[in-house]
């Protein structure tokens, strides 16, 4: 198992972490014997970093890993967790939750603690005006947490001003080779390493739609360049080529995914790809892109909009049905631009006022494709579920 160094505390971090958020189920339930027979191999593989969080399988996920890193394996790990920012509406339920999850894991200390989710700066704000990041700050003296994190889903933009709005320990973002445009984006990803802040990868495989649900000429393209490769090997190498990166997520659902796993992070070195491996990642990029039904590159050029649409984050919504097929876009676009951001932000919104249009590089009709992204993502009653889920996590 390959490490790497974290350039703010020196841990020696596996480039394998493994999430702990798909375990294998049984009857709806983790299949415990399973999963914790899964998680100590790993372990006795190098794989030193786990990843759950508050909310994964109804928090079973942190009580499962509590119970899988008795007899020993807890000193040999790091454990990263998260706070729900959208569950939090005064100190006290972040303390609450903190010491709910201390007790799932059956630990004393937590070594990466991250706020879950962030969408936007308003929703970190939030809780810095709270108190929340002081106490996180108290925990951290006390050495009950190790390291302040956040898992980010939103705008470049956002992300941009939410990594530099505190002096953060690691960040966690989307990235694989179909989200250079995306989220964080490649900029962000940047960013971050030049900051000298970790970067923990997430979604590598988008949920396994990069293995599953790819076009049948990207799976030729990648056979004709190396039919041994799996796409899910494919995809991990080229995330691990990046010397920006200190951790990838995968969330092993299976034996044979643990094993392909550790086997490809025993190689797997940054700037390791060969030119003709990289050529066959751009053939991919462009058949993957002909698949886009807007063209954009999530530049943010077009914001802030003075009507609280997410731009680039309403086309990549919809640009992600078309391309992977996914059966869970309307849910994924409900929640990260009405449900669970700071403040709605979903296509319907726009009053076509053209101001976007005049900053576009790529010149895209925003005002007619937000339109259709209205039309195809939101449905007759989507507003009122935003709405109804807003006032659940009592979000204003």
């Amino acid at each position: 198992m390959i490490k790497k160094i974290n350039q703010k505390n020196v841990d020696e971090l596996s480039i394998l972490g493994f999430g702990c958020m798909r375990f294998p189920t049984r009857g709806g339930t983790i299949d415990e014997t399973r999963a914790i027979n899964m998680i100590r191999s790993a372990i006795e593989n190098g794989v030193n970093y786990f990843d759950t969080a508050y909310i994964y399988h109804a928090g079973k996920s942190e009580s499962l890993l509590g119970k899988a890193l008795e007899d020993g394996y807890r000193d040999r790990v790091n454990i990263a967790t998260k706070l729900p920012p959208y569950m939090v509406n005064k100190l006290d339920n972040a303390k609450k939750i903190i010491s709910t999850q201390l007790t799932r894991l059956r630990t004393d200390h937590i070594d990466y603690y991250l706020l879950h989710m962030l969408t936007d700066l308003a929703m970190y704000k939030k809780m810095e005006s709270l108190g929340v990041m002081e106490y996180l700050e108290e925990l951290k003296r006390e050495g009950t947490i190790g390291n302040i994190g956040f898992s980010f889903h939103g705008s470049k933009q956002d992300f941009e001003q939410i990594i530099k709005s505190y002096p953060w320990d690691f960040c966690q973002i989307q990235y694989n080779y179909l989200d250079e445009n995306n989220q964080a984006t490649k900029s962000g990803l940047m960013l971050a390493y030049e900051m000298s802040i970790p970067v923990i990868v997430m979604e590598p495989l988008r949920g396994g739609k990069l293995v599953t649900g790819l076009p049948k000429s990207v799976i030729k393209a990648f056979e004709e360049c190396d039919k041994n490769k799996s796409p899910a090997e494919w995809g991990l190498r080229w995330i691990w080529n990046h010397k920006e990166v200190n951790v990838v997520l995968s969330g092993m659902s299976d034996e044979k995914q643990v094993e392909e796993n550790i086997r490809i992070a025993g190689d797997a070195r940054e700037n390791s790809l060969t030119e003709k491996e990289l050529e066959v990642f751009n053939k991919v990029k462009t058949i993957m892109n002909e698949k886009i039904k807007v063209p954009c590159t999530a530049c943010a050029y077009c914001m802030p909009c003075p009507h609280g649409v997410n731009i680039p984050g309403c086309f990549a919504s919809y640009n992600e049905k078309y391309l992977l097929e996914d059966k869970m876009y309307k849910v994924k676009y409900a929640q990260t631009l009405g449900a669970m951001s700071s403040t709605p932000a979903y296509a319907s919104q726009c009053k076509e006022c053209g101001k976007c249009e005049l900053h576009c590089p790529q010149k895209i009709e925003i005002r007619k494709e937000l339109k259709n992204v209205s039309r195809e993502m939101e449905g007759i009653m989507f507003k009122t579920a935003v709405k109804a889920t807003r006032k659940i996590l009592k979000i204003k």
